[in-house]
């Protein structure tokens, strides 16, 4: 049963909300001002607090943090917009006009307890999921991902601009979502745009966004991703993706604050934290000339680097079993379970598409199996690892981007993107992308 208190100094406006209250389910305590309302010993278990705005000595909007988590409901006979502003200002929840309707009463408490419980519900959670793994979810025993989750934790409450740098399908995202969520910013959004999944000649315009009118088709004005996380995170993976002119107007941004949309004969402010990623080697590409010296600069004033799977131990393990428990949830096979032979094969094989590959390989084999059981067979990992390219080299011999070179170069012909992203344990966008890397367009089916 929910508690409200009602702060009310007229008696029989008072007593009339509490019968209402009572008769609905709610118990009720009362005060008629807020001084009196501090008397109360039992306020530490109240749900909601409703306060008339005008009340003798301190007004409603004192009850304002009166009890913790409780929001506050406001009442005025004024029931003008400005109080009302005023009082939400403050912290109220909502407010109501008095002589209230008693059904609109009802509907406004449900709906402020309602979202009181979630909130309480989602600090739960929240709190849960922050003993059992450090930083958002993230799950890793071994050094390397101690280390990375001490610098997260480091750096997150600052401002200060992070690159982070891996392998592709470390989980390169989630540091940049952990991040954000420990961070002063993390109840304004987080946008996230990855820069190789963007066309060359659409890049400023994601970037950026346009008026109307910039060009031919902009029908209407469009704000671009640093615009919409003004005021919270943005997230820019393969960062080095960024054709040059693009990087010269990002580290505008990074420098003045400031951006002008495609067409816009004027600047905008914007107040953002930058995060990027990239697998790339950003130092050899200064040096090469495809990456600007003085935005590498500006990005890795603090670098995070994500280890590969490989070389994360025990953790690949763990892994294992949180992501089993996941596609067995989403799957409706919540009993699945690997047996030793597939363990086995998991700690063996070397996982070039790193946590992306892992997940991929359990949801499929999560898919096939008929029992209960997960093989290694249907892991599909020992075929992967052994199969050799055309010039009889062993897969473990070669680089990452060999390995899909070769693969793809076997196989690419005779598969669909779907099939050849299932084998390798990536996504089509994920192959997409390294295709592009590689320069290697389709040639085979679609």
């Amino acid at each position: 049963m929910s508690r409200i208190l009602v702060i009310e100094d007229e008696a029989v406006i008072r007593g009339a909300l509490r019968r209402l209250l009572e008769r609905n389910g709610y118990e009720v305590l009362e005060a008629a001002s807020v001084e009196d309302a501090r008397e109360i010993d039992e306020l530490d278990d109240t749900d909601l607090v409703i306060a008339d705005l005008r009340l003798p000595g301190d007004p409603g909007t004192a009850a304002i943090g009166l009890v913790p988590h409780a929001p506050v409901l406001i009442m005025t006979s004024f029931a003008s917009v400005r109080s009302a502003v005023d009082s939400m200002k403050l912290g109220a929840v909502d407010y109501v006009a008095k002589p209230f309707n008693h059904d609109e009463m009802l509907l406004s408490v449900k709906r402020v307890l309602g979202e009181q419980r979630l909130a309480r519900q989602n600090r739960a959670l929240r709190s849960d999921v922050a003993r059992a793994y450090p930083v958002s979810g993230m799950i890793g025993r071994s050094r390397p991902m101690q280390e990375v989750f001490q610098r997260i934790d480091r750096v997150a409450p600052t401002d200060t601009t992070v690159l982070i740098v891996g392998e592709s399908g470390t989980g390169k995202e989630l540091v940049a979502r952990a991040l954000h969520d420990k961070s002063g910013r993390s109840q304004a959004p987080l946008i996230v745009m990855n820069c190789a999944a963007v066309p060359t000649n659409l890049v400023e315009n994601e970037l950026f966004g346009h008026e109307k009118g910039a060009f031919t088709g902009a029908v209407s004005a469009q704000q671009g991703v640093i615009e919409a996380a003004d005021g919270g995170t943005l997230f820019l993976d393969e960062v080095g993706e960024l054709p040059l002119d693009a990087q010269a107007r990002l580290l505008r941004v990074l420098q003045h604050g400031e951006i002008r949309r495609v067409g816009a004969a004027h600047t905008k402010k914007v107040d953002i934290r930058l995060l990027a990623a990239t697998h790339r080697d950003l130092n050899k590409m200064v040096n090469d000339g495809e990456f600007r010296e003085d935005l590498f600069f500006r990005l890795h004033v603090m670098e995070i680097h994500l280890p590969p799977l490989r070389d994360r131990g025990k953790d690949i393990e763990e892994l294992a079993h949180a992501l089993l428990a996941r596609s067995g949830e989403r799957l409706h096979k919540l009993k699945t379970s690997f047996d030793g032979g597939a363990i086995e094969a998991i700690r063996a094989y070397p996982w070039p598409g790193n946590v992306r590959e892992l997940e991929h390989a359990i949801e499929r084999a999560v898919i096939l199996c008929d029992e209960a059981v997960i093989s290694a067979d249907l892991l599909a990992l020992k075929t992967r690892h052994r199969s050799a390219s055309s010039d009889g080299r062993s897969r473990t011999d070669l680089s990452l981007e060999d390995y899909f070179r070769a693969f793809i170069e076997e196989h690419g012909a005779r598969m669909t993107e779907t099939e050849l992203a299932e084998r390798l344990g990536i996504s089509r966008k994920a192959l997409w992308e390294r295709r592009q890397r590689l320069g290697m367009p389709r040639t085979g089916k679609r």
